[in-house]
């Protein structure tokens, strides 16, 4: 997946978004004084950031598979714990923390059932396992207009509606199946006002997750082409995207 990329370039996509998501990630968790929490797929930082001013750096551990965003989340939090690592390994002994946090990583995972058990397996008994996805079913996320023009442009193209997790009842589903007890389901909620239609539209460009390694395909001409029939998926600038992530929380 194409999030072998500059930090930066994360950041201009989804950080805006993810930033507002890990303040409602930590609470949903019940991340407080004390514990010690991992977060798994971390990227550059965002819920690290949030997760850092709850409990202390030394209590924050943090894995990403991406060299660049583990780079950068070292840089940007000093005395946190950051290694390369995949969700379906994760380098902890048994029952090492006291939550367990992927934020927008689910349906990234190779084997999402495996991953979120090593999440279950790091963590201790009691704990919480805790994981979010964009609505891509029910297409409220930052990326909807964009899928929307892209499949008009090419019908055959391969969005991400049907993701791991990525609908109302499906991340419940998978931590019931590893094992966790006491699930419970919230919907989270962001608003990201975009100043200008450029604003929104330019880091689709860069070359970050699907929907960078899709425009990455398309020669310039299609792809001003998608660009301008996004323009007509957003509304008038400055706007606001409806965005939601279901949110999903289990007791190990």
């Amino acid at each position: 997946m194409s999030y072998f990329v500059a930090a930066d370039s994360y950041d201009r996509l989804m950080g805006r978004y993810s930033v507002q998501l890990a303040s409602q990630m930590a609470d949903l968790a019940g991340v407080r004084s004390g514990q010690r929490v991992l977060d798994v797929g971390s990227g550059p930082g965002a819920l690290t950031t949030e997760l850092v001013e709850r409990v202390g750096a030394s209590n924050v551990s943090a894995v990403d598979p991406s060299e660049q965003f583990v780079d950068a989340a070292r840089e940007r939090h000093p005395g946190v714990d950051v290694g390369l690592a995949a969700a379906e390994d994760l380098p902890f002994a048994d029952g090492t923390f006291d939550a367990a946090l992927a934020q927008l990583v689910v349906h990234f995972m190779a084997d999402p059932v495996r991953g979120l058990a090593e999440m279950a397996r790091v963590t201790r008994a009691g704990g919480v396992v805790c994981a979010c996805v964009w609505d891509f079913a029910g297409e409220q996320t930052p990326l909807t207009p964009f899928w929307n023009a892209a499949q008009e442009l090419d019908p055959g193209v391969r969005d991400e509606s049907n993701v791991a997790g990525g609908g109302e009842g499906l991340l419940p589903e998978l931590l019931t199946k590893v094992g966790l007890r006491e699930v419970e389901e919230k919907p989270l909620e962001v608003r990201v006002e975009h100043a200008t239609f450029e604003e929104w539209w330019e880091p689709f460009t860069l070359g970050v997750g699907p929907v960078g390694a899709y425009a990455a395909t398309l020669d310039p001409a299609r792809q001003a082409e998608l660009r301008e029939r996004s323009r007509q998926h957003v509304p008038p600038a400055p706007f606001t995207l409806p965005t939601r992530a279901w949110a999903a929380r289990g007791v190990v």
